[in-house]
């Protein structure tokens, strides 16, 4: 596997595997997260993915066939969501793999690049947000990464559930 800086064409590769986790937490009837839409079928989520390929900074895994199996976007403000750090910071605003290779270390490997990014940057603060419902595996997921809880929070939603929230960071 490599990762390589990806681009506005990486947009296509973030929607499809955003439809793939999508569809993969539907099966385990674990909805909170994400829902059960999927990108490509919204013109707004599209939009989204489109603006974090043009704007962000975008970290692509590939196998070495160059199929994109994971994508990483960083950035050094946090959503509006979450309260900035009292110094400099680089954010996990994304982070996405196949779910087909599941356990294989995709998302390991993009957390470790974002460390390195963070080195190169001379930030030495890394941080994530992640969706903290349901048993909290994903949350225990970035623990068992190196990275420690910070704060909580809730999005409020019109017509939807609220979304639990938790900031992680780690020292890199």
């Amino acid at each position: 596997m490599k990762i390589r800086t990806g681009g506005p064409a990486d947009s296509a590769v973030m929607i499809e595997l955003f439809d793939g986790a999508v569809r993969w937490l539907a099966g385990l009837g674990r909805t909170g997260q994400w829902g059960t839409s999927l990108a490509s079928e919204s013109p707004a989520r599209r939009e989204h993915f489109e603006e974090y390929a043009r704007d962000m900074t975008v970290r692509v895994a590939e196998t070495d066939d160059g199929r994109a199996v994971g994508v990483c976007v960083l950035v050094e403000e946090p959503p509006e969501s979450v309260s900035p750090a009292a110094e400099r910071e680089l954010y996990i605003r994304l982070l996405l793999t196949d779910r087909a290779l599941k356990g294989g270390g995709i998302g390991a490997a993009l957390v470790a690049d974002a460390r390195e990014e963070a080195v190169r940057r001379g930030i030495s603060l890394l941080r994530v947000d992640c969706y903290a419902g349901d048993d909290q595996a994903l949350v225990r997921r970035y623990e068992a990464l190196g990275f420690r809880r910070a704060e909580s929070f809730t999005v409020e939603r019109e017509g939807l559930a609220p979304w639990p929230g938790q900031v992680l960071g780690t020292r890199v």
